[in-house]
């Protein structure tokens, strides 16, 4: 459209590059130098080129005319600043003309066309004209009345709206989880205890298994299972809950079956909850005798030895809900009766008992013979929070523990008294209840003197002995230690007895809120469970689904076991992370923007920096997904401001400078962010909403009729983000099948009034529809012209809004798509998600308006998939204020991008032709790299995708040095380092025969006696067999690692650099209209010998003392607000008893060992 123009600059310019190319002196170290005339005539010719594609063919100046016609004022006698008011029309114009009459008018008023906005031009005219005779564009071509306004986002008011309607959101499911409660206490005060009850239920492992003659098996039956995509498309039954019992417990054990029995009652509220409240999930019953009631009802699948390890009793949404918070010292007895398999059982029931253990929880492991050992030394005398990090710790120096010597109790009591005390004073605990849990083999004395001096008359420190291994002889003092301070006794024999002795403490400690009949509401964190995604077979592709648990205690409420406080069970509801996003209102945050919740402890409930996983393709959770705090994803608060603000409750606005990163971590945004914030009612939770200063505080309204906006809303090139709620269709169970469109149309018709839709949302959806609608009919204009695209370079044409509206299409037939997963679910980055705008989206926002950002995407680079993509943002106004309210791109093969470079290397300045240099010669190396360094084109195609200091380190440096990159540097407190674990000791005394036998045979003796498949099979044997096999493992860690960005104020620069012996030159010039540099580099002076740039991420060492800082470290928490240490009434004589495992376990579990044995 403005070829002659451009024609006569580019003669002009070209005159002015051959004269100062042959005054400019050469560059120090080559024979001709770099002319820099040379390198700026290639990088305009290419710039120019690609951009006149990336334009032609997005569209953009298209979309940029259309919202310019609606917002800027019109032309007139008394034509003013302001605005014209709309234009009203009673008719609507064919999109097709409208398109056509947009281009030629946008023509007209840039000037001469370029040469290919004219053959399009005309060729779409012309094929208009011969469809529709007469056809003649107006003046002022007429659309619907179309009505815009800029307002700024009120972030105060906008996460109290979302905060509101997340409080709503968790109060449908905390009534949901009251009602089961209600029903439950409801149906044991009917039901009478029966020892000889027999009732057959469904077994959640046992259903539709059958025998060797097909008949179905005890416990089993036909249970009728249906596919359903609520629930991650596994097969269920929507009527009935199953009944999961532990591998280590008895299925018809009397308790057991009494308790299933009467606790059929929850089927009906099961399907009363989910009738009310379509968008719940998985409801449940865990009761304290150890089974787990579930709905709806699913098969239940053991690992590869037959056992599922999974117990309720040891969940978080459990422990939370049946205790209070406390603070807990473990003492361990390590004198030297402790040797050999005590030793063994002592270390299982420590870490048994660490596992009960949650984030509102404090404690500490002091192991004792004749002298007092700090299992941490670095935490002698103080608490730490019991949270997944910490537990692991210490588990790990539990192994280093070896029995000798006398054990002194006294001293150890003391010293554990002493530390619950003063730790209780400073504030910094639980502040509720304590407890000091005794792992020993006996004690020859009561040591009431200490109980005397630390913890009578007021008992607030209860005394949980276990006692370890057969003998009984000290058991008394034992057993009168904990009924003399509120506490319980357990013996433990065996391995197998450790997790059910564990968990009587939990009884007693929640008698108080039993008694005091405190039915708390408790919320987890964000988790997922693996053993429960394990026994129903989710596949690998869907992975783990991060949720959060509402739960409450079930108590007895008979009279006569009032004062015992007799904890049933607990109730809980999940909450899939997902429904909590898609609250989140995505269009009103802007590109950047995002939403996010914490917990009371500061850690993350949903960010969209908190990365659970492993890798894309791994989806396995990291050992510390479910405790990231706050502050190690909004790393540069470096104070904490917002962490704690939010933690403690505070509705306020907090703002800092940011580093984003993007296109998985190799790309950083600079930014200024402002934060808002306030708690959620109802929970421990707070909710904080980002939103980035400039385009990011400023939405666009726009306003279209109806009819004309739902017209354009279906036509087939048409799409809507997946993971935004423009209408709730979960909330009905009739509206399920619904899509998003299809439910607008409804609700905007006014069919479906009860639908729950986002009236506004909707409007500015139908309003882009509208504006957009011109696009399709001019993409189909260049896809049947024959004379355009001949070469099938550009494969698609892609075009997405602020409201989550995209437009595709396709120039080559799908099947010979570069790329085929662009734009579809496979490609996260690439698309509109519940938390992040696309990718291309993001990137073009941040560049200078006009210009196009261009990227080889890394996901396809791996895969050899070879595209580019090119993007740019259409703003309402050209204004850093005016909102993003578009990008457009194409999508075009590497192969045409590439071949389009070289072509314009290939042109000189040289009257003669005689070219000075080229990049076909072997003395010099072209690049074309993106601001990041990443390498787009360069003759050596293995090298395409690698950052560019990989490549040319002397260069890169010397760019860094000069200021045209600069480097960045990120922090990632979520990362996984590689660790070699070494042979253990135990490993290499097997080396001697005599060792390995009698290995072996203890082995085997201790195996017998304990009948102990479920412990056994229930510690994380694959990280011990890594580490005794020497193999490589991924571990958690802190790294630190760089980013670059280009200097947007440099365009063009020349250097040389010293290689010690010869001088290497190279220029960088920027190519117009985009986020390129080309860069020529005088290959005849080796530089080898400097290092390369490289972006591998390099750990932090932390030294010991640095070490031992951040585990004492204590961010600040909310306690919780419910707490019940101890009742009056409390039955402390309730105290326990030496405990074996039953007979008929035994019985029942000996085929099973039997059968393991044969393998």
């Amino acid at each position: 459209m403005e070829g002659i123009c451009r024609i006569q600059i580019s003669h002009t310019l070209l005159l002015l590059w051959i004269f100062i190319g042959w005054n400019v002196p050469p560059v120090v170290g080559s024979q001709q130098g770099i002319p820099l005339s040379v390198v700026k005539l290639w990088a305009s010719a290419f710039g120019g080129e690609i951009k006149s594609i990336s334009a032609k063919y997005s569209g953009s100046q298209l979309l940029q005319k259309e919202l310019w016609s609606i917002t800027l004022p019109r032309p007139g006698p008394n034509t003013t600043s302001e605005a014209s008011p709309p234009v009203r029309a009673t008719s609507r114009l064919n999109p097709k003309i409208t398109a056509a009459c947009l281009w030629e008018e946008s023509a007209g008023q840039r000037g001469i066309p370029r040469k290919y906005g004219e053959s399009v031009q005309t060729a779409f005219r012309k094929r208009l004209q011969a469809q529709n005779p007469g056809l003649s564009c107006p003046e002022k071509y007429k659309e619907p009345e179309k009505s815009v306004r800029v307002e700024e986002i009120d972030g105060v008011k906008l996460v109290k709206n979302l905060a509101v309607k997340m409080e709503e959101m968790f109060q449908r499911k905390a009534e949901a989880t009251r009602r089961l409660v209600e029903a439950a206490e409801e149906a044991h005060h009917q039901h009478e205890e029966n020892p000889d009850l027999q009732y057959e239920y469904f077994n959640a492992v046992l259903i539709n298994e059958v025998d060797e003659e097909g008949n179905n098996v005890e416990l089993g039956g036909e249970f009728i299972l249906e596919p359903n995509d609520h629930f991650n498309n596994l097969s269920v039954n929507l009527s009935l809950s199953v009944v999961q019992v532990p591998t280590n417990m008895y299925n018809k054990d009397p308790d057991i079956v009494n308790g299933v029995y009467w606790s059929e009652a929850l089927n009906k509220v099961f399907v009363e909850n989910f009738e009310r409240d379509p968008t719940l999930i998985w409801q449940y019953f865990g009761s304290a005798k150890g089974f787990f009631r579930q709905y709806p009802g699913v098969k239940w699948h053991p690992d590869e030895h037959g056992v599922i390890g999974f117990d309720c009793r040891n969940r978080k949404w459990y422990i939370q809900a049946a205790t209070s918070p406390k603070d807990v010292v473990i003492l361990v007895d390590v004198s030297g009766s402790m040797k050999g398999l005590r030793l063994t059982i002592a270390r299982q029931t420590v870490s048994s008992i660490l596992d009960t253990l949650g984030d509102d929880d404090f404690f500490n492991i002091i192991a004792y013979n004749q002298e007092i050992h700090y299992v941490e030394p670095c935490l002698n005398g103080t608490l730490v929070r019991a949270d997944t990090t910490n537990k692991d710790h210490f588990r790990e120096h539990l192994d280093k523990l070896f029995a000798k010597g006398i054990g002194l109790l006294g001293e150890a009591l003391s010293e554990a008294f002493t530390i619950l005390n003063d730790f209780n004073q400073t504030g910094r605990g639980s502040v509720c209840s304590q407890a000091i849990m005794l792992v020993t083999d006996g004690a020859t004395k009561m040591y009431d003197d200490v109980f005397e001096k630390y913890n009578w008359p007021d008992r607030k420190v209860r005394i949980f002995p276990y006692l370890i291994g057969r003998e009984s002889a000290f058991a008394d003092n034992l057993k009168w230690m904990a009924c003399a301070n509120k506490g319980y006794f357990s013996q433990i024999s065996t391995l197998a007895d450790v997790q059910e002795n564990v968990m009587r403490y939990l009884h007693v400690m929640s008698r108080p809120k039993v008694i005091d009949h405190e039915h708390d509401t408790v919320w987890t964190e964000a988790y997922a469970d693996s053993a429960l995604s394990h026994a129903h077979k989710l596949s690998d592709k869907s992975g783990p689904t991060l949720t959060t648990t509402v739960a409450m205690p079930v108590f007895s409420t008979k009279n006569e076991t009032k004062n015992q406080g007799i904890l049933l069970g607990v109730a809980g509801t999940d909450i899939p992370l997902q429904e909590l996003m898609k609250l989140i209102p995505k269009h009103m945050l802007g590109i950047h923007g995002y939403a996010f919740a914490i917990t009371n402890n500061g850690y993350i409930l949903t960010h969209p920096d908190l990365r659970p996983l492993y890798q894309e393709g791994q989806r396995r959770r990291k050992p510390y997904y479910s405790s990231v705090d706050l502050s190690e994803v909004e790393w540069e608060d470096k104070d904490d401001i917002l962490r704690n603000a939010m933690v403690n409750r505070r509705t306020g606005t907090f703002s800092m400078e940011v580093k984003r990163t993007v296109d998985r971590g190799r790309r950083v945004l600079k930014m200024h962010n402002d934060y808002y914030y306030t708690d959620i009612k109802g929970t421990p939770f707070s909710v904080g909403v980002a939103l980035s200063r400039g385009h990011g505080k400023y939405f666009f309204r726009g306003n279209v009729s109806t009819d004309s906006g739902l017209r354009d809303l279906e036509q087939p090139d048409v799409a809507l983000a997946d993971e935004w709620t423009y209408c709730n269709t979960e909330e009905k169970h009739e509206h399920r099948h619904l899509t998003q469109i299809q439910a607008i149309k409804l609700f905007m018709t006014g069919r479906r009034p009860h639908l729950k839709c986002d009236r506004e949302l909707i409007q500015e959806v139908l309003f882009d529809a509208v504006v957009t609608a011109p696009l399709k009919s001019y993409w189909n204009s260049l896809a049947l012209n024959k004379s355009e695209n001949p070469e099938k370079g550009v494969e698609i044409a892609f075009l997405g809004t602020r409201t989550g509206l995209s437009r595709t299409n396709l120039f080559v037939p799908t099947d010979q798509l570069s790329n085929q997963d662009f734009l579809t679910a496979e490609d996260k980055e690439g698309v509109f998600n519940a938390d992040h705008f696309p990718l291309w989206y993001k990137r073009a926002a941040e560049q200078v308006p006009g210009t196009f950002v261009y990227s080889i995407p890394f996901s396809t680079a791996l895969e050899n998939k070879s595209v580019v993509l090119a993007s740019t943002a259409i703003q309402l106004l050209d204004d850093r204020k005016s909102p993003i309210v578009a990008a457009v791109g194409i999508q075009m093969k590497l192969e045409y991008f590439q071949r389009k470079f070289w072509t314009a290397c290939r042109q000189c300045t040289a009257l003669d032709g005689k070219c000075i240099i080229s990049c076909d010669s072997e003395d010099i190396n072209c690049y074309l790299i993106d601001n990041n360094g990443f390498i787009l084109v360069t003759e050596e195609q293995s090298q395409t995708g690698l950052f560019f200091g990989e490549v040319e380190g002397a260069v890169m440096n010397k760019l860094l040095q000069m200021g045209s990159f600069k480097r960045i540097t990120l922090y990632d407190y979520q990362a996984l380092c590689r660790d070699y674990a070494g042979s253990s000791d135990s490993a290499r005394t097997l080396s001697d025969p005599f060792s390995m036998i009698k290995w072996l045979l203890t082995e085997l003796v201790i195996f017998l006696l304990e009948f102990n498949l479920y412990s056994w099979w229930n510690v994380d044997l694959s990280v011990k067999a890594q580490r005794a096999r020497g193999k490589t493992m991924m571990v958690p860690c802190d790294t630190e690692y760089p980013a670059f960005v280009s200097e947007r104020t440099i365009k063009e620069t020349t250097g040389n650099i010293d290689c010690g012996g010869c001088v290497r030159s190279f220029v960088i010039q920027q190519i117009p209209s985009s986020n390129l540099f080309m860069v020529v580099v005088d290959n005849k002076c080796d530089c080898s010998i400097v290092p390369p740039v490289t972006m591998d991420p390099i750990e932090i060492m932390y030294n010991e003392s640095l070490k031992c800082d951040r585990l004492k470290l204590q961010k600040d928490r909310k306690k919780p607000e419910s707490c019940h240490p101890f009742h009056p009434e409390e039955n402390a004589m309730e105290c326990g008893s030496a405990s074996r495992l039953s007979r008929c376990l035994a019985v029942h579990l000996l085929p099973l060992i039997t059968a393991t044995i044969s393998r």
